[in-house]
C-alpha cells in the first residue's frame, strides 16, 4: 500500500477546515486532492484529534508487527514439521534439511539455518575431499560379486587386490553407497550356558555331515550332502541328487578317503540316512568313530550348521536353478571359492586350504 503523503496531522488540520465552515469541493482545490480521496479520510479520522490519531498509528504499527511474528512463527513451524528426517545429527544431514527447507517452504538460508538451529558455516562448507571414485568402483565391484559380504570381508577382498585403505574410510564408503547387507530372519536362539566344543588339533581328525534341500525352478526338490572339515572348515564334499540313501552316503565317503584319508571321528545328527544299516556297517568295518548329536541339538553340530548357513544365504538364496545339472556346477563353482578364496573369520580370514597350507609349513618348521 503506497504511503499517504499527509501525515495524520495534516489530515486531521484538512478535515477541520471542511468542519469549519469552508465547502468541500474548496478545500480539496486547495491541498490537491480528490473528493474521493477527501471522504475516505473523512471515514477513517473523522471526529479524532491527533492525539487520537497517534494512537491509532501505534497501534496499526503493533498490529502489523504482531501479524508478522505470527506469519513467521506458522512459517517456521511448517518448516520444522516438513523436516521429518529421523536424525539430523551429520553435516551432511544438516545441509539436506536446510536446502530442503529453503526449496519447499521459499525461505531464505539464514532463516532456515535459524529455524533449524544449524550453522551456517556448516551448510556453506565446500569439501576439498576427494571423490574417492576408483575406490568406490572397487567397493562397488566386490559387494556385487559378493552380494552376501559385509565390509569387513569387502575389505579383506580388496587387500588381496592390492587396495590398501583404511577401514574406517570403507565402512564409510560402503554405507553412503548403501551396500550394506539386509539381514535376513533368523531363528531364535536357545538360552542358557553351553559347553564348548573341543577343537581337532590338525586337518582330518574329525569331519561333520548334513543333509540341506532346496528346489529346482519347476518344484522339484532336491539334497544336499555337506561334509566339512572341522579343523579348517574346508567343504571336503558338496553331493547334490534327488535322493541320497544311506548307500550312497558311504559310496561318497569311501570316494573322499580315497583321496584324503581316513579320519579319526565322524559328527552327525540322528537322520534315517545316518543310522541305516549301511552307515553301521561301513563303520564296523573302517573303524571309524561315529558321533550322533543328541536329538534337537543342532548345536552340538555346529561346524556343518555354520556351513550350512554360509552355503543357502550365499548360494541357495541367490541363485534359482533350473535343472540338477544346472545345480550341480554352481555348487561345484561355490565350493571351489570357498575352499580357495573365500575368507574365514575363523580361522584368521583366509580361504581353508591355505590355513591348511600354513598349518603345515609350522609344523615342518617347529
Amino acid at each position: 500500500m503506497r504511503k499517504s503523503r499527509f501525515s495524520e496531522e495534516q489530515i486531521i488540520g484538512i478535515l477541520k477546515e471542511q468542519e469549519s465552515g469552508v465547502r468541500t469541493a474548496d478545500v480539496c482545490r486547495n491541498h490537491g486532492i480528490s473528493s474521493a480521496t477527501f471522504y475516505k479520510y473523512k471515514a477513517k479520522y473523522g471526529g479524532m484529534e491527533v492525539s487520537d490519531a497517534r494512537k491509532l498509528r501505534v497501534l496499526e504499527d503493533e498490529n502489523s508487527r504482531l501479524k508478522k511474528l505470527l506469519a513467521e512463527s506458522l512459517l517456521d513451524n511448517a518448516v520444522l514439521k516438513d523436516i521429518n528426517f529421523k536424525k539430523m545429527v551429520t553435516p551432511e544431514a544438516k545441509r539436506k534439511a536446510v536446502t530442503h527447507a529453503c526449496c519447499e517452504h521459499g525461505v531464505s538460508q539464514r532463516r532456515a539455518c535459524d529455524v533449524l538451529e544449524v550453522d551456517r558455516s556448516s551448510v556453506r562448507y565446500q569439501s576439498k575431499r576427494s571423490d574417492n571414485g576408483d575406490l568406490r568402483a572397487a567397493i562397488r565391484k566386490a559387494a556385487t560379486e559378493r552380494r552376501r559380504f559385509g565390509y569387513r570381508r569387502i575389505h579383506i577382498m580388496l587387500e588381496r587386490d592390492g587396495v590398501l585403505v583404511n577401514h574406517k574410510k570403507l565402512r564409510r564408503i560402503y554405507g553412503e553407497e548403501n551396500l550394506q547387507v539386509k539381514r535376513r530372519g533368523r531363528r531364535k536362539r536357545a538360552l542358557g550356558t553351553r559347553r564348548p566344543i573341543v577343537l581337532p588339533k590338525a586337518p582330518n581328525q574329525r569331519w561333520s555331515l548334513d543333509f540341506v534341500s532346496d528346489a529346482l525352478s519347476d518344484g522339484r526338490r532336491f539334497r544336499m550332502l555337506t561334509v566339512v572339515d572341522d579343523f579348517s572348515r574346508e567343504n571336503i564334499a558338496l553331493i547334490a541328487d534327488t535322493s541320497l540313501s544311506g548307500s550312497r552316503v558311504v559310496r561318497e565317503l569311501k570316494q573322499v578317503i580315497v583321496s584324503r584319508g581316513k579320519p579319526k571321528t565322524i559328527v552327525s545328527d540322528n537322520g534315517t540316512e545316518f543310522t541305516s544299516t549301511a552307515i553301521l556297517k561301513w563303520v564296523q568295518e573302517a573303524t571309524i568313530d561315529w558321533h550322533y548329536i543328541a536329538p534337537g541339538k543342532p548345536q552340538q553340530n555346529a561346524f556343518i550348521e555354520s556351513f550350512n548357513g554360509k552355503l543357502r544365504d550365499e548360494c541357495l538364496n541367490e541363485t534359482l536353478f533350473s535343472s540338477l545339472k544346472h545345480a550341480r556346477e554352481v555348487l561345484a563353482d561355490w565350493r571351489k571359492d570357498y575352499n580357495q578364496h573365500r575368507p574365514h573369520s575363523a580361522i584368521g580370514n583366509i580361504p581353508p586350504l591355505e590355513y591348511v597350507k600354513k598349518f603345515k609349513v609350522d609344523k615342518l618348521a617347529a
